[in-house]
């Protein structure tokens, strides 16, 4: 039995484990919304709510401390000036768990963790990516249009070019 035990093990050794939250936390951070399954969702929110305690406080052992448990710089950098200043006057509670579906291969239930107010955040990702797609499909449809003018125009050179030979070959008879 399993009494006063704290903690999800999910099914992996305790480095696997330590790395794969340190690798969500580094990605909630970074993206402010990753799509996983509950249960390591559920893992995974105490070491967010931590890292944005440590943010909030804001100095140099406070730095560290995230530094050495983060990933890269940037999302170090990112937690100290934009993601807990975010939470300034909010005691706790900075992240939310939204149920999604149920995964395909083997019916686990998956769910968003993300940010408190990072809805405006994700609606820019969301814009800033429909314009790349918009613009790429408009350089696309250019570069369509050019090829189809090249090959008709090499189609109507190879025309003149076949009814210059047999007019030549009838100006010699």
């Amino acid at each position: 039995m399993r009494h006063k035990v704290a903690g999800y093990k999910l099914g992996r050794t305790t480095s696997h484990r330590r790395a794969m939250l340190r690798n969500m936390v580094t990605s909630i951070i970074m993206e402010e919304r990753i799509e996983t399954t509950v249960i390591k969702a559920k893992a995974v929110r105490p070491s967010v709510e931590k890292m944005i305690t440590l943010g909030k406080k804001g100095d140099l052992a406070a730095r560290r401390q995230a530094a050495s448990y983060l990933m890269t710089n940037e999302a170090v950098t990112k937690l100290f000036d934009t993601v807990a200043p975010r939470f300034g006057d909010r005691n706790g509670g900075y992240t939310r768990i939204v149920r999604t579906a149920w995964r395909k291969g083997d019916g686990a239930e998956k769910a968003f963790i993300e940010l408190l107010g990072s809805e405006q955040v994700i609606d820019e990702k969301r814009q800033k990516r429909a314009e790349i797609r918009a613009k790429r499909a408009e350089e696309n449809r250019k570069a369509m249009e050019h090829a189809d003018e090249e090959a008709q125009a090499e189609k109507n050179m190879a025309a003149n070019e076949a009814e210059g030979k047999t007019e030549g070959s009838d100006k010699k008879e």
